[in-house]
């Protein structure tokens, strides 16, 4: 095995090195990065930051491979690191609020025995959303900023408020995994690489990784946990979602949600599992879903709703995301070490339940597929109707969202955040009913649901 050198002192590059399973030596740079040079373009400045620490390192091991990184974050040419106190990093987050960064990473890997040196670079474009001077204080209560480039963690808490990237997820984090993998790849090192990814195919069939037939999709898919495992999941990242959001202390309010809910996972596709519905106390109009039959609907959602008709279609909504299994597999394809982490989350003593779950968290609230999307809308509707709801209500909610998204900004976490477009919704719920179509409806289509 090559002996691999991590020439940084970055947590979040350690921690993601560690997911992997490499095995490797942290030995920080003390090389001193150079900030904006006339003359010099981000890409450059980056990729001479990442080879002077790789240099460094490198000068004092006898052999193995050394990794550095340099990541930077900029907004209309200024250019935003790690911030120097509280005081600076509530400054960054302010100037970034609402707006779009580029992400630029260097990365430079060096083979001491040969002394091949290798260097590239990543660049990402990162959309947030408007923050308010009391949810940055709330953010930095929880987390530190001080040795994050930005002031903020796309892999953690700071996800909620990132309405959307493109470009490579890891490079937002300070490592692109990918670019490394193709680096390892040209050095002929990848022996580290495939041990790992043997691990994880044996890991992953020990814990019930097996084929089930999707009633909803009708088709045979694979997935990495049978329902017991999904249904652990789900009740160890529902406790981590009460520890950080409070419930509403109105119990009739609960009650409501939760007579709704239990009608609509009565007449569902899915019944092998128990559904439990919770109202958190929170003025976004939004609401979510977890594996194993866990659903969240916000406090300001309640509010919103007209009657019992228009929360049913949004709890219809949820409810399918459970029984299509959408949050499992997007777990499952989006980022595998989140899938490794949120696995141990089932069994405490395996690891740290808490950091699992934020990940997951974090996964499902930045959204699932506009197809998927428009599935929940299809067999919500479906729901609602088969509950004894009227299903027409589902048309009149959308439209009101519709009014409150053009008369405000998006909200830190908003529930048409990563919904298609409302026409588009309002045409599937319309097929669903068997409705006629007009021809705003037919100009409107964007996506189709799964079928």
């Amino acid at each position: 095995m090559t002996r691999i050198y991590l020439a940084s002192k970055s947590k979040a590059r350690k921690e993601l090195l560690e997911s992997l399973g490499l095995k490797f030596k942290v030995l920080p740079s003390a090389v001193e990065e150079i900030g904006s040079v006339k003359g010099i373009s981000y890409i450059k400045l980056v990729k001479l930051n990442a080879l002077k620490k790789a240099e460094d390192v490198a000068a004092k091991v006898k052999d193995g491979v050394v990794i550095a990184a340099d990541t930077i974050m900029v907004q209309h040419n200024k250019i935003f690191g790690k911030p120097k106190d509280l005081k600076d990093a509530i400054a960054t987050l302010k100037a970034m609020s609402g707006k779009t960064q580029t992400v630029y990473t260097g990365l430079a890997v060096i083979e001491k025995k040969s002394g091949r040196v290798i260097v590239d670079y990543e660049k990402t474009r990162v959309y947030m959303d408007k923050l308010s001077d009391k949810e940055i204080r709330a953010y930095f209560e929880k987390v530190s900023p001080l040795d994050k480039a930005g002031s903020f963690d796309i892999q953690g808490k700071g996800a909620f408020f990132i309405r959307r990237i493109e470009g490579c997820f890891y490079n937002v984090v300070g490592l692109p995994l990918r670019k490394l993998y193709r680096i390892f790849k040209q050095f002929g090192i990848t022996n580290n690489i495939f041990c790992f990814l043997f691990s994880v195919f044996c890991f992953l069939s020990l814990s019930g990784c097996s084929t089930e037939y999707n009633i909803v999709t009708g088709e045979q898919e694979l997935y990495y946990y049978n329902t017991d495992k999904e249904v652990q999941m789900g009740k160890a990242i529902a406790k981590q979602v009460e520890k950080e959001m409070k419930p509403v202390e109105d119990p009739l309010v609960q009650k409501r949600v939760e007579d709704i809910g239990k009608k609509i996972a009565a007449v569902c596709d899915r019944k092998e599992i128990n559904y439990y519905f919770y109202v958190l106390n929170e003025d976004d109009v939004n609401a979510f879903s977890l594996p194993g039959g866990y659903v969240f609907i916000y406090k300001g959602l309640v509010d919103k709703v007209s009657n019992d008709d228009e929360l049913a279609g949004v709890i219809g909504h949820e409810v399918s995301h459970i029984v299509a299994r959408h949050s499992i597999k997007r777990l499952q394809g989006q980022q595998l070490y989140s899938v490794l982490r949120v696995l141990t989350a089932a069994a405490p003593s395996m690891g740290d339940v808490g950091a699992a779950a934020d990940v997951a968290i974090t996964q499902l609230i930045l959204g699932y597929s506009r197809e998927d999307e428009l599935l929940a809308d299809q067999l919500g509707t479906r729901y609602a109707r088969l509950a004894g709801y009227d299903p027409n209500a589902m048309i009149t909610f959308l439209k009101k969202l519709q009014e409150v998204q053009k008369r405000r900004p998006l909200a830190p976490i908003s529930y048409f955040k990563t919904h298609p477009y409302v026409p588009d919704r309002i045409r599937i719920v319309k097929e669903e009913l068997g409705k006629g179509m007009n021809f705003n409806d037919y100009i409107n289509i964007q996506d189709q649901p799964h079928k």
